[in-house]
This record gives structure tokens, sequence and C-alpha cells, in this order.
């Protein structure tokens, strides 16, 4: 069970890591007034799953301890936002598209709701 644990944990560092590394290069090289290396990560991230989620439920039998490292731990650090893609696309693609698309409307719309929320009890407590 341990092991599990440390599975995950290095792959997040890894995953944070890498995240930290992409943003800082693209905010060195490109204006903050538009988040590409934010875009980056979540686009990166959501191939990475696709491909990996997709080999390990559909073709091959993995040791469930990479997919542990690198789909939680890794993509996990990396970005979750390849997580909520994957759980979209596994809705739609499962004939369950109402419940992929209310995870999509509910996650941005009140995803952006939380932050604007957040913000407004912050301002509350300078």
């Amino acid at each position: 069970m341990m092991n599990r644990f440390m599975l995950v944990m290095l792959g997040a560092a890894l995953g944070g890591l890498a995240r930290y590394i992409v943003g800082s290069v693209f905010l060195a090289r490109y204006s903050a007034r538009f988040p590409l290396g934010t875009v980056l990560v979540n686009l990166t991230g959501c191939l990475l799953i696709g491909i990996l989620m997709t080999l390990f439920t559909k073709q091959v039998d993995p040791n469930p301890n990479m997919r542990l490292f690198l789909v939680t731990g890794l993509l996990g650090g990396y970005t979750t936002f390849s997580s909520f893609a994957w759980e979209s696309f596994e809705a739609i693609e499962n004939d369950r598209a109402i419940t992929g698309l209310l995870n999509i409307v509910l996650s941005v719309v009140l995803g952006y709701l939380a932050v604007w929320l957040g913000s407004v009890i912050a301002r509350a407590f300078r």
C-alpha cells in the first residue's frame, strides 16, 4: 500500500516540476497577457492522458503501478485538466453524452464562479 502512495507522490512531484518548467519557459518568452504556458500544459496533458488511458483500458494489460505513477501521479501533478477532459470524453464515448456535457458545463461554469466567490471572500478580509 505504501508503495502506491510513493509512486503517486513521485509522479506528482515530477509532473508539478514539468508544469513549472513549461510555464516558466513560456512566461519568459511571451507576454503574460495570455496564459500560453497553461494552455500548452493543459493540451499536452490531455494528449498524454488520451494516449495512456486508451492504452491502459483498451489495448494493454498494464502494471497497475504504471497507471498510478503516470496518470494519477505525473499527469495529476502536471494538470488535473487532463483528468477532467478524459472523464468527459469517456462519458460521451460510452453513450452518456448528457453526463459528459454536464461535466464540461458544470466544471467550467461552476469552477469560474467558485474562483469569483473565492476572490470576493478574500477581498472581504483585506
